[in-house]
This record gives C-alpha cells, structure tokens and sequence, in this order.
C-alpha cells in the first residue's frame, strides 16, 4: 500500500499535524494508500519555499529551464507503466486510457520547453528621436495550481510545465482523492534536478490549503481546472489582492450529427468522446444531437457499439470502460436518469449501477426521446450516460446547443464544407472538433468562454498567462 509524502523545499515530509488520510480504489473501494492531510501551515511553508526560490528560477536561461523540462519528460516516459498503473489504481480508468495521459504529460512539458526559448520581447517605434521603446515579458511569480481528480497527472503537467518554462515556481494541490500520480511526478522532477523550492507538492484539506493559497501576498497567479462552482469562489478569492487567474471550469458540451454525416465516423466520435474515462471528462459529449433523418440509423449503430464495452477494474489489460470515482458520482448519475425516465425519456441500453462488482460502476446508458425539461440536458453528468435529443433543421441545432451557461467544447459532424464554417462559427464554445471528437493538443489553445472559464492552456500562448509585460522607455 502507497503511504505519500508532501514534497516542500526539495524534503519529503508529512504534515506538521500528523494527520492522514485512506485513498480508494473506486473499482473495488479497498485502501489504496495514504497520503498526509495537510493544512494551512504546510501550505504557508510550501508558498515560502517558493517564493524563496523564484528569484533564482527565474534568473535561469530559457535554454536551462527548457532542459529540465525535457528531461522530466523523458524521465515521465521511462516510468510510463508506474505512472500509468498509479492513476488507474486511485481513479480507476482502463491502463490503456492511463498510458495515452502519461504520453500526453510529457508532451505538455516538452512543448512548454520549446515555448521557453521563444518568450521575445518587443522593440517599439517611438515619436521621439532621443527615445528607444521596448518592451520585455518577465515571470509573473510563485504560482498556485490546483488540478483534478479525472486527470491527476497531465493537468499537473498542463500547468506545472508553462508555469516553470515562464520561470515561475510553483506550488501544486492534486485533488483529494488523487495524489499518486503527482508524488510520483515530484519525485521524478527531484531526480531531474529541479531545484529545491522550484516545486511544491500539497495535499490532504482543500479549504484549508485553498484558502492559503489565495490569501498569501507572494502568490501571484492561481491556475485551477475543476467544476464551475468553486471556480467562480476562487476568482472572487483572488479578487481581493488581484491576483491573475486561469479557470478551465465545467463543460456540458454537445456533439450534433447531421444528415449528411458519415455516420461510421459519427458513432465511433461519440463513443470516444462520451465514454472515455467512464464518461468523466469536462469535455465529454453530454448532449448528443441527431437529425431526425438518420436518428433511427444512428441509434442501432450506437446502441451495438455501447453493448460491446467491457466493464471492468482498469487495471485488467481488457477492461475499455471502468468504475465512476465515487459512490456520490454514482448517486448523482443515477438520479439524473431516473429523473429523465420520469419525464418520458426511454433507456436503449444501460440504465442502472452494476451491483454484481464491488466498486463504483454504473452500466453504459443511452437514454432516447431527451428534452429540455430535464435535469441531463442542463447540468454536466461526469458518467457514462447518453442522452439523444432529435431535431429538424441545423438552426434548430445550433440554437439547442447554444443554450447552456457552458461553452467549454462541441462537436459536429457533417460532409458539407458550408455548413462546416457556418456552425463552428455560431457555436458558442472555446474548442470545437468537426468530424473529430479528441480535438484536444499540445499544440492547441484549451479553454472555454461563458461560464466555462477564463484563458487558455496549452498552445502557441501556453506561457502567455504566466508573464507579465514590462514596458521600457529609454531617453538617449
């Protein structure tokens, strides 16, 4: 059994109280490890230790920075099975969905390395013959990182790698329930040689460390991904001393096919984007849109395709679908269709928790006739259920997808090159996949707008919110 530490100025260490806390294993809810529940004082001493190390990060060329990224990223690929087994163990998805996040990981830092060498300033025109104008992009400081529970390592990589190509430090809270893969990220930044100070690693009381993260003077920028809700606190939080912040916030995204699609392309899309990671993504297709042309079509392929899932423990080389992360997720999936059903919807397949395995599974579910007076078409599901909503025209289809607080990602599928451009720009959301259901990369801006969140990760600007501009005016 795993018994984590905190990692706080290049130590090992447990929690000044003592405390700690059982980690599950959601596909059989056994003791998967331990890990210190820290607090408040662990948090002040983690903001310390980098705040007293930024000045001499930051001092560091690009060109050192950017090396010790790649070398973590090799390091994360050579432990690729232990990093992918940690995370399946805590969270519970297949190995072979936990191995593509460990490649994916390193990636974001091998990306970031190569942003690092390219962070230019500017030189200005100026009006006046004895001025030179310049400007120049500077780190903006220690860094505060709070990541998920869905994806414990590359969200951890997501912000840690730009936060460290920047030349800030930082320190990060993985979720409560998922500090394995994190621990086991630290140690391998410790064996590439990353400063002490540079990297800091807390867990256990989210109020606690949360709250002494937005409080504290010498953290300048808070870097979230989690549900709207405490998003929308921590921005309030951050307010009071102005800190900048990144939220990547709740989706509740649509994925709409069209008459003309290629319905192979379209049911092999919403299979990868709804129940991949058992339906717990935040960009997971939660709304499914079908021309009511081809609906009838649509749903025999899909409902083939859902009954051939093989529910299991992830760690199980054949499992393609595993457990939901909590028996309050499982409640809440559970309720959400049963309240559907109420309302006239019917189930195609699934439909109910799996009672014969121990842990938290609920069977893949297709629920048919979906409208707009129940509780899945308005709120984010985090499960593998999916609801069919009909329509007639593609500004029928566009308005009901557009019609959310959310506007993290969509997607659509259709063969016409006009209808391509004309929905992908009327749908409100900040990622868009046409005839692609993993639009997600490196090398691609991530984000969302309405209530989904603010700035992007990730991309050609990956680094951008982790500087600050200096303006410069030089009288000659």
């Amino acid at each position: 059994m795993n018994q984590w530490l905190m990692y706080i100025n290049g130590e090992w260490v447990q929690a000044r109280s003592g405390e700690r806390y059982e980690l599950i294993n959601p596909a059989d809810r056994s003791v998967a490890g331990t890990a210190p529940h820290g607090g408040a004082e662990d948090t002040a001493r983690a903001i310390e230790a980098a705040q007293a190390a930024f000045k001499g990060w930051a001092g560091l060329p690009a060109k050192e920075r950017a090396g010790y990224l790649n070398r973590l990223a090799d390091l994360l690929e050579q432990h690729k099975e232990v990093l992918a087994g940690l995370i399946t163990l805590e969270m519970g998805k297949p190995l072979a969905e936990a191995r593509g996040e460990v490649a994916i990981s390193a990636d974001y830092l091998r990306w970031n390395a190569g942003e690092a060498v390219r962070s230019y300033g500017k030189v200005i025109p100026s009006s006046s013959a004895d001025k030179r104008l310049l400007s120049i992009r500077q780190a903006v400081g220690p860094v505060a990182a709070i990541t998920p529970w869905n994806f414990p390592l590359s969200m951890a990589a997501r912000k840690i790698g730009p936060a460290l190509a920047a030349g800030c430090t930082i320190v990060l809270k993985p979720a409560l329930q998922t500090p394995g893969a994190a621990v086991k990220f630290f140690e391998l930044a410790e064996e590439a040689g990353i400063p002490a100070g540079v990297m800091n690693l807390v867990t256990g009381d989210p109020k606690a460390i949360g709250d002494k993260l937005l409080t504290h003077p010498a953290i300048r920028k808070i870097t979230f991904t989690g549900s709207t809700a405490v998003g929308k606190q921590l921005m309030k939080s951050a307010a009071d001393q102005v800190k900048k912040v990144s939220m990547e916030l709740g989706g509740h995204a649509p994925l709409i096919v069209f008459e003309d699609a290629d319905l192979e392309q379209a049911v092999a899309g919403a299979m990868n984007s709804k129940f991949r990671n058992a339906g717990q993504t935040c960009i997971c297709a939660n709304r499914i849109y079908v021309q009511r042309q081809v609906a009838d079509k649509f749903m025999e392929m899909f409902k083939a395709a859902v009954e051939k899932l093989v529910i299991g423990d992830g760690r199980a080389e054949e499992t393609t679908i595993g457990p939901v992360i909590d028996e309050k997720a499982l409640h809440k999936i559970q309720s959400q269709v049963e309240d559907a059903v109420s309302k006239g919807a019917r189930i195609v397949t699934g439909g109910k928790p799996i009672g014969s395995l121990p842990g938290n599974f609920f069977e893949p579910t297709i629920l048919h006739g979906v409208d707009q007076t129940m509780t899945i078409s308005q709120e984010e599901t985090f499960g593998p259920v999916a609801p069919i909503f009909l329509f007639d025209t593609e500004e029928e289809a566009i308005s009901q997808a557009n019609h959310s607080v959310y506007g993290l990602a969509a997607y659509f599928y259709t063969k016409d090159l006009g209808r391509t451009i004309r929905v992908y720009e009327a749908l409100e959301y900040g990622i868009i996949g046409c005839n692609d259901a993993v639009p997600t990369a490196v090398q691609g801006p991530f984000g969302g707008v309405k209530e989904s969140g603010t700035g992007r990760e990730g991309g050609p600007d990956s680094l951008a919110d982790f500087l600050e501009t200096k303006f410069v005016s030089i009288r000659i």
